[in-house]
């Protein structure tokens, strides 16, 4: 059986994602300036919908920021932490997992809402850590599997857009503008580095964040994500 592709389509009759080819093929045909392109992930499409020039292949990473296989180890002196974040069916409930490490303990964190999206969450997991961490004044290494908070960061989209009043380069709005901005707006002093990190790739952190936030969007009782739920 062939792998499940995903269809992100900016430009076309309704832009978006799709999972079948039939129903992307609709918005594009015969569209004039058609632009979209085919991905194996979900996430994948995602990230390429908020930015189409981003091409987010492993291959097309920026090195500097990437690490598949390399040394993740906590550094003396250094704070490292590993955050991830989802939702099931996004949107649907969320949770979001968060190890952080220094001066040789560790802390886990976790919380999930009711309704949100994984973008949200992998934009919740470094808020929540940064406001929790006690040390504030050596290096930190912040290291997740979304290339959308990496990039965001390493590569200034955030900051692009929150200049042009949340907007992107093509002018239509940003997603996700409350969580973008309160995260700019925690990390400006800080000596802080983003990295991204292979998913499901055998990190023992990756992988306890995964569970911690799987765990929490499961949980009942969710509360509201008040910044996801209030534009609905």
């Amino acid at each position: 059986m062939a792998a499940k592709k995903f269809y992100a389509i900016a430009v076309g009759q309704k832009p978006g994602i799709y999972d079948n080819w039939s129903e992307a093929q609709a918005q594009v045909k015969g569209y004039p300036a058609a632009r979209f392109k085919g991905f194996q992930s979900r996430r994948e499409a995602e990230d390429w919908l908020l930015d189409p020039k981003y091409d987010p292949s492993p291959q097309k990473a920026n090195k500097k920021n990437h690490v598949e296989r390399g040394d993740t180890s906590p550094k003396p002196g250094e704070v490292t932490i590993f955050t991830d974040g989802g939702s099931i069916n996004n949107p649907g409930p969320g949770g979001y997992g968060i190890v952080m490490i220094h001066d040789g303990g560790e802390t886990e964190l976790s919380g999930g809402f009711r309704l949100t999206t994984n973008n949200r969450m992998e934009l919740m997991g470094p808020i929540v850590a940064i406001k929790e961490l006690s040390v504030h004044n050596r290096p930190i290494t912040l290291y997740s599997d979304s290339s959308y908070l990496v990039n965001g960061i390493t590569k200034s989209w955030a900051k692009s857009w929150r200049k042009r009043g949340w907007r992107k380069s093509d002018k239509s709005p940003a997603i996700n503008p409350d969580l973008w901005g309160e995260l700019l707006d925690l990390i400006e002093k800080l000596d802080i580095t983003f990295r991204w990190v292979k998913g499901h790739a055998g990190n023992q952190y990756n992988e306890r964040c995964d569970n911690l936030a799987v765990t929490a969007a499961r949980k009942s009782g969710l509360p509201a994500d008040r910044g996801y739920e209030g534009r609905e």
